[in-house]
């Protein structure tokens, strides 16, 4: 029933949070996805993720500004609260900051905060071989998904690709596995 309005007659909100990763460039395909589902889809991305993405096709596409920064004291929120969110591609750097709690850019802090509010998460790490191997990064991946986060990673969702090939690899990326893992996290949330 994901996507579906609830009670309140609106289409429930999803947040598609895009970090800095050449897979970042090809976001709007889950977007599509997404909105296929019946998801009202907002997109955030870290300062680095703004640099692959196509911020006007995504407004285009989605009716949302795209949100990178914080907002100033006083201005009105951009964007309808999130239902759901779905982190992807979720960097090293991202996981690394995220479960140590650090909220020094937007998706950060919308993710520790999403985290408090019990909102359903997904990540899907997209990163290197050589990057996968750092302890933080793995102790990262396993405290998101002690504390509830649908952490999907390891070959069974994509294979690790050796450094300085992710661009290589983005066409074999499974963009509907988060929005199916999505489903069964907002299934059991409900």
């Amino acid at each position: 029933m994901a996507g579906a309005a609830r009670n309140s007659g609106r289409r429930e909100v999803l947040y598609v949070i895009a970090c800095g990763s050449p897979l970042a460039r090809h976001v709007g395909r889950l977007v599509d996805l997404a909105q296929q589902d019946g998801w009202d889809v907002c997109v955030v991305t870290t300062p680095d993720g703004a640099k692959f993405i196509d911020q006007p096709a995504l407004i285009r596409q989605t009716g949302h500004p795209v949100r990178t920064h914080y907002k100033n004291p006083g201005d009105p929120d951009v964007l309808p609260p999130a239902d759901a969110m779905i982190v992807c591609p979720a960097t090293v750097n991202t996981v690394n900051k995220w479960a140590a709690g650090i909220t020094d850019t937007l998706a950060l802090g919308l993710l520790v905060e999403a985290q408090g509010k019990g909102v359903p998460i997904v990540a899907v790490p997209y990163t290197n071989a050589a990057m996968a191997c750092h302890p933080a990064f793995r102790a990262g991946v396993a405290r998101l998904a002690e504390w509830g986060v649908t952490v999907l990673f390891g070959d069974d969702v994509i294979a690790l690709h050796p450094p300085g090939t992710g661009e290589q690899h983005t066409h074999t990326f499974p963009w509907a596995m988060p929005l199916a893992a999505l489903q069964t996290v907002s299934w059991s949330a409900a």
